[in-house]
């Protein structure tokens, strides 16, 4: 069993009735003059944004706004919020929206409180020390942000997607109504289901293997969101699943169903590179590496693999652990399928991936090979190379 910190300050307000909150929990967080940061239209057309301005003004707290995020975050437009916000006088930023308005959100934040370029905290030459406080009202569950002390941005030039974590970061509070993504297309919510599973997977797949509570926690809620994800297939508004799954976004991502673990993030690394290449939703790209990956380090702790196989995923157990292990993987790819998740590069991207977009990934997720990935089995840039080609 690790050692460990587990910090978790954001102020939670969930249900149905949790909007009619969201200027108070500003005013009470010390916001006066707010930046409200959001995506595209969906924002508009729901009558949400409309619902979060009304507020704001009830209650006196001057307000600009600032949409125009997209799926894997941009550098450019967190220079843009950095610019406005420092002309404007913000002292509070309020996302709306998911993970890449958060993470958004996040990287504003902590340019304001930074006098160098806010991407040397995503390459190493900056830690943070202050950030601008933030608060979410959160449309999309999947990235867990509203309540992780992590964001990821992509930077255009290079197409480089890149990851800082720091709790200065972790925002103040975070509005969740399930009713909010009763219109979340089938496709984006199969995405979330994929992200916010992993997010417990890549702490589950740990070299240790000693804390049975952390364990019980991460199983339950992996077989919940499972379970629900299969429900809204088959109702997209039924309530309750929305309701799972929006809180196991939050709870995968903050840290508890790791306590006690070293963690893997491994296939994060792996996808980040492939949504950087080709811009393609953070879960699909997920799901299309997770079983290569799989594949390639299960003999590093087959026994963990067989717990998996048969408390998560429903596995009879056998005599023969690595065929329980294989039985295990086989299915998660089996549930990617049945929620319309790609289970190749292949299938994601619609084409082979070729051997030079491969050794680039892995130049990149390597940082020329310099570095070494994951925790449960390390990887080198051979082995990234190598689950590339396996997931191709």
């Amino acid at each position: 069993m690790q050692d460990f910190v587990y910090y978790t300050p954001t102020e939670v307000v969930f249900g149905k009735e949790s909007e009619s909150q969201i200027a108070a929990l500003v005013k009470k967080h010390g916001g006066s003059k707010v930046l409200v940061h959001y995506g595209g239209q969906s924002a508009i057309r729901s009558g949400l944004l409309a619902k979060v301005e009304s507020q704001l003004k009830e209650q006196g707290i001057e307000y600009i706004c600032l949409g125009g995020v997209v799926p894997n975050p941009r550098l450019s437009l967190v220079k843009e919020g950095i610019a406005l916000c420092q002309r404007e006088a913000v002292d509070f930023i309020l996302a709306v929206g998911g993970g890449s308005v958060i993470d958004s959100s996040k990287a504003i934040a902590y340019g304001l409180c930074y006098d160098g370029d806010v991407w040397d905290f995503f390459c190493g030459k900056a830690v943070a020390k202050a950030a601008m406080p933030i608060g979410v009202v959160l449309t999309i569950p999947a990235a867990g942000s509203e309540m992780s002390d992590s964001c990821v941005i992509t930077n255009e030039d290079g197409d480089i997607k890149r990851g800082y974590s720091s709790n200065v970061i972790r925002c103040k509070f975070a509005v969740m109504n399930p009713e909010r993504t009763y219109t979340l297309p089938a496709y984006q919510t199969a995405c979330g289901a994929v992200d916010i599973m992993m997010h417990t997977m890549e702490r589950y797949f740990s070299p240790d293997t000693d804390m049975p509570l952390t364990d019980a926690l991460a199983e339950g809620l992996l077989r919940v969101v499972k379970d629900s994800a299969y429900r809204l297939l088959a109702d997209p508004q039924d309530y309750n699943a929305r309701a799972q799954i929006m809180w196991a976004s939050s709870l995968a991502h903050n840290d508890l169903t790791g306590c006690g673990m070293k963690s893997d993030f491994a296939t994060h690394k792996l996808e980040h590179e492939l949504s950087a290449l080709f811009d393609v939703a953070h879960g699909a790209g997920l799901a299309a590496v997770w079983g290569s990956w799989a594949r390639y380090v299960m003999d590093a702790n087959i026994s963990r693999f067989e717990q998996f196989a048969v408390n998560v995923m429903g596995v009879s157990p056998s005599d023969d652990p690595r065929a329980t292990a294989i039985a295990g993987i086989e299915a998660m790819e089996a549930f990617y399928r049945d929620i319309d998740m790609p289970v190749s590069i292949k299938e994601l991207l619609g084409r082979e991936v070729s051997d030079d977009e491969i050794s680039l990934m892995a130049d990149k997720c390597s940082r020329d090979g310099s570095m070494i990935i994951g925790s449960f089995k390390k990887l080198d840039r051979q082995d990234m190379v190598n689950i590339y080609l396996a997931a191709k």
